[in-house]
C-alpha cells in the first residue's frame, strides 16, 4: 500500500490498530467516523511520540537557556550555540517550539526552535529569571538595563 499524505498515514494506522470497529473500504466518504468519534487527536499523539526527545530540561520565559544547534555547511557539521532570554514559549506535543532573544553588537537578535527538532542538540538552562508574565514580548522595547530579569531562588 502506498502512502500518499497525512490522512493515508492515519487511515492506515487505524486498520492495523482496530481502533475503529467499522471495515474502512473507501476511507475517503467515512470521514467523518474518524471526526466525529474523537480519535484523530489520539492516533497523532502515538504517531508523533516516536519523534519527541525523551528528556527536555524544565525552563520557562525569563530564563537564560544555552541552544546547541547543528549547523551544516557544505559536507561539514558544526555545533553552534545560541544564548540568550526565553520571552515565549507557545505549543504542545510534537510542535511546541520556544523563542530566545539575544543582544549581538547592540542588536536584538530572536530565533524560534522547535524543541523537540533533531537540530537542536541541547538545550541548557544558565539561569533561572524571575518574571510574572508567560511572554516577554515587552522586552523589545527596552532598554539594556530596563531589561534585567531578577533571578529566582
Amino acid at each position: 500500500m502506498r502512502i500518499v499524505n497525512a490522512y493515508d498515514i492515519i487511515i492506515t494506522a487505524v486498520k492495523s490498530s482496530n481502533i475503529l470497529c467499522s471495515a474502512l473500504e473507501n476511507p475517503y466518504e467515512q470521514t467523518y467516523k474518524l471526526r466525529s468519534e474523537k480519535m484523530s487527536q489520539q492516533l497523532i499523539n502515538d504517531i508523533t511520540k516516536d519523534y519527541q526527545k525523551a528528556e527536555v530540561p524544565q525552563f520557562r520565559s525569563g530564563d537564560t537557556v544555552k541552544v546547541s544547534v547543528k549547523i551544516k555547511e557544505g559536507a561539514r557539521e558544526r555545533i553552534q550555540i545560541f544564548e540568550g532570554l526565553v520571552i515565549a514559549r507557545q505549543g504542545g506535543g510534537i510542535g511546541e517550539t520556544f523563542t530566545v532573544r539575544k543582544m549581538s553588537y547592540g542588536i536584538g537578535i530572536e530565533k524560534t526552535f522547535p524543541i523537540h527538532s533533531p537540530l537542536v542538540e541541547t538545550i541548557d538552562v544558565v539561569r533561572r529569571g524571575k518574571v510574572r508574565r508567560a511572554k516577554l514580548h515587552y522586552i523589545r522595547g527596552l532598554s539594556a538595563k530596563q531589561s534585567r530579569i531578577k533571578e529566582r531562588r
